[in-house]
């Protein structure tokens, strides 16, 4: 697992091409098409750079525009819109053979006393109360279709105990709602941007596969055509992505082929880290039925 971790630090280590321009790789895994994570982390990373190191990231917006091709770089290119006194506004377009296959603006602010509040941590089982990973494979995984199976056997840099794991062992409707411990699989250099980056990359992993609880559906099958198509994250408190974190997520609502899900990240001490929310295509393809 630590090889994994140290090739996403990797893929985040944009090369500088140029003023305002940045050029990103892909990991050569097979896939047919970019992780949406992977491209939400290369921009937020791109736009970090061009940013006052004392000013961190509190949200970003992003939309999935084309298929990322992961056998060819991605061109990062960043607008600096604003540095104002308080917030900086940047703005970055990845592009692929010579189109825009994604977009993204982000803000940053400086630290600000105010008001303070947050909602409650939802009451679930920890991290060390569900299966470990030994577990998981001896019990859990024969249990599951192959594509889960390979999903969750396969190498990554981030560390997934989800709580309600049973729903990949059925296709028994529930409630729309799963919560997940995430944490990278290595330790991470301490720069909070790149905590930042890392949680970025983490928040697409699950989102989409939410909306299609109520369903007893998942991303996993091959009937389900289904892809992210626009992202928002805010950060909140200052945190590790290599320590335990709570992904409570949940989808209020599903239609015209699109899923809407939203998630809140809390630390393993309750504090709310990281909103999340996102739109996807969640498009059934019984024809492959």
């Amino acid at each position: 697992m630590k090889h994994a971790i140290s090739d996403l630090l990797e893929i985040l280590d944009l090369e500088v091409l140029e003023h305002n321009l940045f050029r990103g790789r892909s990991p050569q895994v097979g896939w047919q098409r970019v992780f949406g994570g992977q491209v939400i982390g290369q921009a937020l990373v791109a736009a970090t750079r061009t940013v006052e190191p004392q000013r961190n990231v509190h949200s970003l917006h992003a939309y999935f525009l084309l298929p990322g091709d992961p056998k060819v770089p991605i061109i990062y290119e960043v607008d600096r819109i604003r540095d104002g006194r308080s917030f900086t506004t940047r703005r970055v377009v990845a592009i692929q053979h010579g189109q825009a296959i994604f977009s993204m603006s982000a803000s940053f602010h400086v630290h600000e006393p105010g008001l303070v509040h947050q909602v409650r941590m939802p009451d679930v089982s920890g991290p060390e109360d569900l299966p470990s990973d030994e577990e998981i494979k001896a019990r859990v995984l024969p249990l599951m279709p192959d594509p889960v199976r390979a999903y969750f056997e396969r190498e990554r840099p981030i560390e997934l105990k989800p709580v309600e794991f049973r729903r990949y062992m059925s296709r028994e409707p529930m409630e729309p709602r799963f919560n997940v411990w995430i944490r990278a699989t290595g330790r991470l250099p301490d720069d909070p941007a790149i905590h930042q980056c890392v949680l970025a990359y983490a928040s697409d992993m699950t989102l989409l596969d939410t909306s299609l609880v109520a369903h007893g559906r998942t991303v996993f099958e091959r009937t389900i055509q289904a892809a992210s198509l626009d992202h928002a994250l805010w950060f909140h408190r200052p945190f590790r992505a290599d320590e335990w974190l709570l992904y409570s997520q949940d989808s209020p609502s599903a239609g015209d082929a699109r899923g809407f899900s939203r998630g809140l990240i809390f630390s393993r001490h309750g504090e709310l880290v990281a909103s999340v929310a996102q739109e996807g295509l969640i498009r059934p393809r019984d024809d492959l039925a």
